[in-house]
């Protein structure tokens, strides 16, 4: 085959894969077996590698080109991207309904929507090519992912038309792919990710394409502008039907409020049965004039509202109460539940806190709860229903469930403790805390490995980690010398700390990371803390009584010292903190909420601390910002109710 002919070849494959990627991927009415289109695939790989110079920019081959070497452009959008006003109860929705009305001067035609629990994306095309995709970042400034959103297969690298067009939707992952891929971290003995959300989120995100294409994204478009200008929401379905978009087929025209009301109680009582999750259904006004006549506020449009589905509940029976010891011998009383599907997934246990919880909701074996999902997350039992026959009240026990121990419960406290401080969990938690992430980040080193190492005697507490050699470790099943060799090199390569993840990685009782960080940016130095008085660390701010005494407590005991040390004689570096009471954020105090685009929580917070600026968890009248990203929580709302300066993350990167 002569060059003209390859290109004639070549254009023709491209042509027919595309169609039948259309065809099964948004469609889902395929045409042709797996088996033909694998060879008309293989065949057109042989050509584009025969004829390089003849390989077309919307090649199905191209979905996945090379890992991105740096990190993301920015991405100016070319309008403003407004998230929208939510509404929680038919009376708000009833509100909105009539604030348009007396805008608009008439009763106007609504679409309703599934409101897909997923990533809003941007797309830009020119001459019907794809140039270009982003995310929505702070509504002004997005990221550009391209190199990741090339490989979902049901997004057009060709329009059906050669327009320039940009192009609005969500890409999101399906219940199914989200659980196979927690199965797979499970097996890693890798952290399970929390929600079908932010494991889209993070796969958009990868610098490497490879790791998108490996995972079933799936999208949803539902706005576009540009060279062609529909009059409704109904015409914009049609439009981007015709373009070979995949759209959310389970939209309607609604006449009236009572319409719309219809639509979401029919969809809030079949959502679980979707393959994807929703919250909720987004309602618009149908017609585009209309919606420049009401125009927008600040932060939405006037003329959209999305309506949050309410948590899912449903009956189940607690089989058992079983107790969980964590790092700091805390007691976890845990329900565990008959299998029951909730929100579109089997849940079999929830955690009940604590023994005063189980006493207040009167928790029994045997009972009938009512359990939900808290933000359609986490399980836990809302209340209990009716008792079992013959059912008694739950009580903690006196003895450890892992080694037997004597549990205790300090005076003012709601939890119990494990006081064996030789209790295989506690000392596991805590090496697990050791090497975790925000502590010494020993990348690739998991609990599986801590867990066999312990049983196997290779170490007994967090210091014999920096001694473990090559030869000890691929003695151990299922660790040969390539594993053995890259776990010493991770363990090796964090012995550099910051102060304050050094503090956090000990595990000191009633400190996490924002006071870790205060401890460091207070005191500068690991000696200073050392010895240090209760009342010297009440002085720092957010530092109570109860924290400052564990603080103290624990730089008093002897055993404790001693790791210390013995971390130190490792060759484990504790850097220093510089003081910072100049910066240009000295004295400010700054609340994170929400998604930002460009930093992670932790590399905001850092940036913020470096100038010397202060992070907290919670809003109040002491609070100077609340930086917030996309779809920011309750504390967006309480700086709002309070007059705290919100700053969107645009404005955050100018103040920095």
């Amino acid at each position: 085959m002569d060059k003209k002919q390859a290109t004639q070849r070549i254009k023709e494959l491209v042509g027919e894969i595309n169609y039948h990627n259309y065809r099964y991927y948004v469609l889902d009415r395929p045409e042709i077996s797996d088996e033909h289109y694998d060879a008309l695939y293989r065949e057109l790989v042989k050509l584009e590698k025969e004829f390089p110079e003849a390989v077309l920019v919307d090649s199905p081959t191209q979905r996945v080109g090379g890992k991105v070497k740096a990190g993301f452009k920015e991405v100016s959008h070319s309008k403003r991207r407004m998230s929208l006003d939510d509404v929680f109860s038919p009376k708000e929705l009833q509100e909105f309904t009539e604030r348009v009305t007396k805008l608009a001067g008439e009763s106007p035609e609504y679409t309703c929507e599934l409101k897909i629990d997923g990533l809003q994306m941007i797309l830009a095309y020119s001459k019907g090519l794809l140039t270009q995709a982003a995310t929505r970042g702070d509504g002004i400034v997005g990221e550009d992912v391209t190199h990741t959103v090339k490989t979902i297969r049901d997004i057009p690298l060709k329009l059906a038309k050669p327009v320039d067009v940009t192009i609005s939707g969500e890409i999101y992952i399906e219940k199914a792919e989200f659980e196979r891929i927690n199965r797979e971290q499970t097996k890693l003995g890798a952290e399970k990710y929390a929600n079908p959300r932010n494991l889209a989120a993070g796969t958009v995100r990868q610098l490497d394409p490879r790791i998108a294409s490996s995972r079933k994204l799936s999208s949803f478009f539902y706005d576009l502008s540009g060279d062609i200008e529909p009059a409704s929401q109904v015409a914009i379905f049609n439009e981007l039907t015709e373009l070979h978009f995949k759209i959310n087929p389970h939209f309607q025209l609604c006449k009236n409020l009572s319409e719309v009301k219809k639509f979401i109680e029919e969809w809030g009582g079949k959502r679980s049965k979707l393959p994807y999750a929703t919250d909720g259904i987004v309602v618009k006004v149908n017609d585009i004039k209309l919606r420049e006549k009401l125009g927008v506020t600040a932060k939405s449009p006037r003329w959209a509202a999305a309506y949050k589905f309410p948590a899912e509940q449903t009956e189940t029976v607690v089989e058992d109460i079983t107790v969980q010891v964590g790092r700091t011998g805390v007691l976890t009383p845990v329900a565990e539940l008959r299998a029951v599907k909730l929100a579109g997934s089997t849940v079999r246990r929830a955690t009940l806190h604590n023994e005063d919880e189980v006493r207040r909701k009167d928790i029994r074996v045997g009972d009938t709860v009512l359990v939900q999902k808290a933000g359609d997350v986490i399980p836990e039992v809302v209340k209990v229903i009716r008792h079992g026959q013959n059912s008694r009240p739950w009580v903690m026990p006196k003895k450890c469930p892992i080694c037997g121990g004597p549990v205790e419960r300090v005076e003012g406290e709601a939890a119990h403790h494990c006081v064996n401080k030789d209790c295989f969990v506690i000392r596991l938690r805590g090496i697990e805390h050791f090497i975790s992430r925000d502590a010494f980040d020993m990348e690739g080193v998991g609990v599986k490995n801590m867990e066999l190492f312990l049983q196997s005697g290779l170490i007994a507490d967090a210091a014999d980690l920096f001694g473990l050699e090559v030869n000890e470790i691929s003695e151990l099943e299922r660790h040969g010398e390539k594993s053995a060799e890259n776990i010493v090199k991770s363990i090796q390569g964090s012995k550099k700390i910051a102060l304050d993840r050094f503090l956090y990685a000990l595990g000191i009782r009633n400190i996490g990371k924002q006071t870790a960080i205060d401890l460091a940016n207070h005191f500068h130095t690991l000696s200073k803390i050392k010895t240090t008085t209760v009342e010297q660390l009440m002085a720092v701010e957010g530092v109570a009584e109860v924290v400052a005494t564990s603080i103290y407590d624990y730089f008093q005991d002897k055993n404790n010292l001693r790791l210390i040390e013995r971390l130190l004689e490792a060759g484990v570096v504790v850097k220093n903190v510089q003081g910072v009471a100049g910066g240009k954020l000295s004295g400010k105090t700054f609340v994170l909420t929400g998604t930002l685009q460009n930093y992670s929580r932790e590399e905001a917070g850092d940036l913020i601390r470096s100038l010397g600026g202060r992070v907290s968890s919670s809003v109040s009248r002491e609070t100077d910002y609340v930086v917030a990203g996309e779809n920011p929580g309750s504390k967006y709302a309480e700086a709002q109710k309070l007059g705290v300066a919100i700053l969107p993350e645009s404005e955050f990167k100018k103040l920095l």
